[in-house]
């Protein structure tokens, strides 16, 4: 008699629990770059913050120095560099032009790109379903933006860049984890990103005060929290299990952007991003059952 062994243990709650705190630290990242404005430049804020942020590498350098880094993949780790950099200078400058709902809402469109995107450069396949997610996000953020029923500002095109740059540093990430560990990839990103916003904070300069450097470091530390959260809670469980909570992020960031800033609370923001979460959060659950038909159960004698 042959009996299917036990699956991988998997625990739902604990995953939904770490995207709560993702989402708490991502928040926390936006609301801080909004509350220091634009007393530092976006290219310099972002510069500082991955400059500031590279201390918690520290503990990465033992698996860097033993990596072996061929000259591909140096080219691809600066190319991501430079693309990663393009973006978050974009996101650094759209948080001061628009509300925090408006930024979140517009973020969640990154994994439809990656979608579009592995399609086109990866040769992923794209059925007809994931098609049909694809417009119903972009449905929803013709829903955030209204062209032609509202004025759009800079800071709109400047979040439909970063989440463009965000998908393609991914998609870079996705091709290199084959080649050199998570660990490696990691380190090379904040390392190539710093150098690559040298030049770019260098033209807009601007001496910062100790207190906004006290903030970025706090940038840096909830943004390096919620990446670590988020890697916990893909851990607990399919992502099938934890997108569906990112959708908190939004409810979080509009109520901390009416309280702590003055915005205005816009309905269609909250229902354009619902649309784009739940179309990112059937792709995963397709993706996971996909994957569940493709590994067969192995038996034991």
């Amino acid at each position: 008699m042959s009996v299917a062994p036990a699956m991988p243990d998997q625990r739902p709650l604990v995953a939904v629990l770490w995207m709560v705190v993702t989402g708490l630290c991502f928040v926390g990242v936006q609301a801080t770059v909004k509350y220091i404005g634009p007393r530092v430049p976006a290219a310099e804020a972002a510069f500082l913050r991955y400059l500031l942020g590279l201390v918690f590498l520290l503990p990465m350098l033992p698996a860097l120095r033993r990596a072996r880094i061929s000259r591909r993949a140096w080219g691809l780790f600066a190319f991501r560099g430079l693309v990663q950099a393009v973006a978050v200078i974009c996101w650094f400058y759209a948080m001061t032009r628009i509300t925090l709902a408006e930024v979140t809402a517009m973020n969640y469109l990154n994994p439809i790109y990656i979608t579009l995107g592995a399609a086109v450069f990866l040769g992923e396949p794209l059925a007809a379903r994931r098609l049909a997610a694809i417009g119903v996000a972009f449905l929803g953020a013709l829903v955030i933006l209204r062209p032609g029923l509202r004025p759009l500002d800079p800071g709109h095109f400047a979040m439909i860049v970063t989440a463009l740059c965000f998908a393609a540093s991914y998609l870079i990430a996705k091709r290199m984890t084959g080649e050199v560990g998570p660990t490696v990839v990691v380190a090379m990103l904040s390392i190539m990103v710093t150098i690559a916003l040298v030049p770019f904070a260098a033209a807009v300069w601007v001496t910062p005060s100790w207190g906004d450097l006290g903030w970025l470091m706090i940038v840096a530390a909830f943004a390096t929290g919620g990446h670590y959260a988020m890697t916990l809670a893909f851990q607990a469980a399919p992502m099938a299990v934890s997108q569906p909570v990112t959708f908190l992020q939004l409810i979080w960031a509009t109520l901390l952007g009416a309280v702590a800033f003055g915005e205005a609370l816009d309905g269609w923001v909250v229902l354009g991003g619902g649309l784009i979460m739940a179309s990112v959060s059937f792709i995963a659950y397709r993706e996971a059952r996909l994957r569940m038909r493709a590994t067969p159960p192995s038996t034991e004698g």
